[in-house]
């Protein structure tokens, strides 16, 4: 590996402030602690600093020399309203929240990368520290593009990075193109007539056309999507009735549709919704269907994502670099600011969880686990890859 010197002397400082923002974690859009800690930081470091944005969000701005070029960098800030199993020193002090997906590293790196920017400026442009709330489920991105983003802070390209459980410490992976996928949730009610159970004839049983339907939208996904676009439907929860005699007046299909791409989401929103309603009718009942897309696909760019390997590789060494990684399922708010700007989205390896201090639960290190940790090991090779990827980006003339 080729890290940064300055910010390898760092690391025990990064650690500090990663440890206080995992014991002290804050839900989506209540990050006041939190973006406190990151603006009294940058503005320690002489950078200047915006807030409100995507109302809890921060963004610092360092500028050198006289190019209009300039990069985005993102770290998001948010926990989740779940409850760590960690009893070491940094365990969450607050019950039911937890940072149980190492946002609290991301802004550490972030921050890190900062200061020796700030302290530097080997560069020539602009770099946008964007701090982001919000991610867990609420669209933080989005609403910081809303509330100006782009506008305010004009950038060529942006640039985020996660921290990736079970890939070696320290690797850095990306792909082109799809590398996570749109999150969409669907509620479905079936509107029957109850009855009592020993006289279903008296009734339209909304259960079975709830069934009818459940097993009749996986002919979508198996016989009328292209089976080359990867997509999975899933329906996790169904609710119907309060009593074993009693056929209710209705049930209710709940669950997510997970794609790569809008136009296969686009099929499966349609189809779903008409075989829902064609199936009620043809038993007599109502349906009232509601889709929601929550995140779209992040879609990594290729000229960026090609530069991003290119750094990837001089800071951590091509064999510690996987440029194929496997997309995965799960869904990243970044994916709005791929659709603004041109950019890219890596992971970096967060290891198999021997990082953790003792007193850790005694489940495994993956995200959204109680027993997750982020692995502080990683705090100078992303903080390192962030001022790498400026500097590269941003070259003095």
């Amino acid at each position: 590996m080729k890290l940064v010197e300055p910010i390898i002397a760092m690391q025990a400082e990064l650690q500090q402030i990663r440890r206080d923002l995992h014991a002290h974690p804050e839900l989506c859009y209540e990050e006041q602690r939190t973006s406190d800690v990151v603006a009294a930081k940058l503005t320690e470091w002489g950078i200047p600093v915006v807030r409100g944005l995507g109302l809890t969000g921060v963004v610092g701005i360092i500028k050198n020399g006289t190019s209009a070029r300039a990069i985005g960098l993102r770290a998001d800030m948010d926990a989740l309203p779940m409850q760590e199993v960690n009893t070491f020193a940094h365990a969450s002090r607050h019950p039911g929240k937890m940072h149980a997906c190492g946002h609290d590293g991301h802004t550490a790196m972030l921050l890190g990368a900062a200061r020796h920017l700030a302290g530097t400026r080997n560069f020539d442009g602009t770099v946008y520290l964007v701090f982001q709330p919000a991610e867990e489920g609420g669209a933080g991105a989005r609403r910081m593009i809303e509330d100006g983003l782009f506008e305010r802070f004009p950038m060529d390209a942006i640039y985020g990075m996660h921290n990736w459980p079970g890939y070696a410490s320290g690797t850095l992976s990306v792909v082109e193109g799809p590398m996570m996928a749109s999150s969409n949730e669907f509620h479905v009610t079936v509107k029957g007539k109850g009855s009592h159970a020993a006289q279903p004839h008296k009734g339209i049983d909304p259960v079975m056309i709830a069934v009818q339907i459940a097993q009749s939208w996986q002919h979508i996904m198996t016989r009328e999507k292209s089976p080359l676009d990867t997509a999975v439907l899933s329906i996790t929860q169904i609710h119907a009735g309060s009593a074993t005699n009693v056929i209710p007046d209705e049930a209710q299909l709940i669950g997510t549709v997970r794609t790569f791409t809008t136009p296969v989401l686009d099929l499966i929103e349609k189809r779903m919704g008409e075989i829902a309603a064609h199936t009620a009718a043809g038993f007599g009942a109502e349906v009232d269907f509601q889709f929601k897309r929550n995140y779209p696909p992040l879609v990594n760019h290729a000229r960026e994502t090609a530069f991003a390997l290119e750094v990837m590789r001089a800071v951590v060494g091509p064999e510690m670099v996987n440029d194929n990684v496997e997309p995965t399922m799960g869904a990243e708010d970044f994916a709005f600011f791929l659709q603004a700007k041109p950019g890219c989205y890596i992971f970096i390896g967060n290891g198999e969880g021997e990082h953790r201090d003792g007193g850790h639960g005694l489940g495994p290190c993956v995200l959204h686990n109680g027993s997750y940790d982020f692995n502080d090991q990683l705090l100078p090779v992303g903080a390192s890859f962030w001022v790498r990827l400026a500097e590269t980006s941003l070259p003095l003339r």
